[in-house]
């Protein structure tokens, strides 16, 4: 008996909390559902689910996009699926783009409600319109990159809702992810007119070349961290605006926001500790030197006693959703 071959369906939101959001971005939007082979013939089984997040200058719909010498994200999951590696799954991927490239996947006065906006509307729209396993003990979150830090993130936050993830290559350890950026932050700005002239210019800045996407991912942590209604975006800046130093009162508060430091929070530990699976990897050549904030993770959860799955691969940060292989039969298995 053949079996139906798997489909990707993207249904309307219609986003109350994203609404008139600060940086004017879409409220409605499509959410990218994978729906497994055989889905359509057995009309009462019901599926684990994960939610995939993307990395900064990427969003869900783009991810199942047609990559050089790669396959898709559709491609690779059918595969695993039809190989007998992967037990049938829903797959969400959720579109979280902001004019920054990206949300960082939390709540903030500088982009908009993005935490809500996945856990209140997008987890409930899938749970109500497809089969589910519409528990946290069935359902995980995974990433790489800005994606990863969303996904701990997510963990951390609510465990009543995501019971595993899986962080690739995450955003972790800011004294080395972060500040490489700010470091340049200050010349970047003077080159691209200040700050204003950027962000309203960010559509049209040709070429997009290594200046920008400097500038756009600390600008994006920026609104993400270092949110103040008060400021005129939404949030202030990292940096002194008259030397380019590190202001150390906003840098504080960024720090709150770094995983390896809310692990000190014994609500965030304990979430982890109860998890079903946490999955963290990183290359071992990592462009960033994400690999050094994954070992001092690695170090506090065991120091810790929260169990894991930790491993460093001879690779380095970009083109790697290869390892999505790894980590995806083993959330599925903890989460049947």
């Amino acid at each position: 008996m053949s079996i139906s071959p798997s489909r990707v369906e993207q249904p309307t939101l219609e986003s109350a909390v994203l609404r008139e959001n600060p940086l004017g971005d879409p409220h409605i939007r499509r959410v990218t559902v994978y729906l497994p082979p055989g889905h359509d013939d057995f009309a009462d089984r019901r599926y684990p689910t994960i939610y995939l997040l993307s990395s900064h200058g990427n969003t869900g719909p783009g991810l199942m996009n047609w990559r050089p010498w790669d396959v898709t994200i559709k491609q690779q999951l059918d595969d695993l699926i039809d190989g007998g590696v992967l037990d049938p799954v829903i797959v969400v991927l959720p579109d979280m783009w902001t004019r920054f490239g990206g949300s960082q996947f939390i709540n903030s006065a500088g982009m908009g409600r993005y935490e809500d906006y996945l856990i209140d509307e997008i987890v409930p729209l899938v749970d109500t319109n497809y089969r589910t396993l519409a528990s946290r003990d069935h359902r995980g979150v995974m990433g790489r990159s800005s994606g990863g830090f969303g996904a701990i993130t997510q963990a951390m936050h609510h465990p009543e809702i995501f019971g595993a993830f899986a962080c690739h290559s995450g955003d972790l350890y800011w004294e080395f992810a972060c500040i490489p950026h700010l470091s340049k932050m200050h010349q970047h700005l003077e080159h691209y007119g200040g700050l204003d002239a950027f962000i309203y210019d960010i559509p049209g800045i040709r070429p997009k070349g290594g200046a920008f996407w400097e500038l756009i991912m600390a600008v994006c942590w920026a609104a993400a961290f270092g949110g103040n209604p008060d400021s005129p975006h939404g949030f202030d800046l990292p940096i002194d605006a008259i030397t380019g130093a590190l202001n150390a009162d906003v840098w504080a508060r960024w720090l709150a926001h770094d995983p390896i430091r809310k692990l000190d929070t014994p609500a965030y530990a304990d979430a982890l500790r109860h998890s079903r699976l946490n999955f963290i990897d990183v290359g071992q050549y990592d462009e960033y030197q994400l690999q050094i904030g994954a070992r001092v993770l690695h170090q506090k959860l065991e120091t810790l006693g929260i169990p894991h799955v930790y491993e460093e691969y001879p690779d380095g940060h970009r083109g790697t959703h290869y390892r999505y292989a790894d980590s995806l039969p083993r959330l599925v298995e903890a989460l049947l």
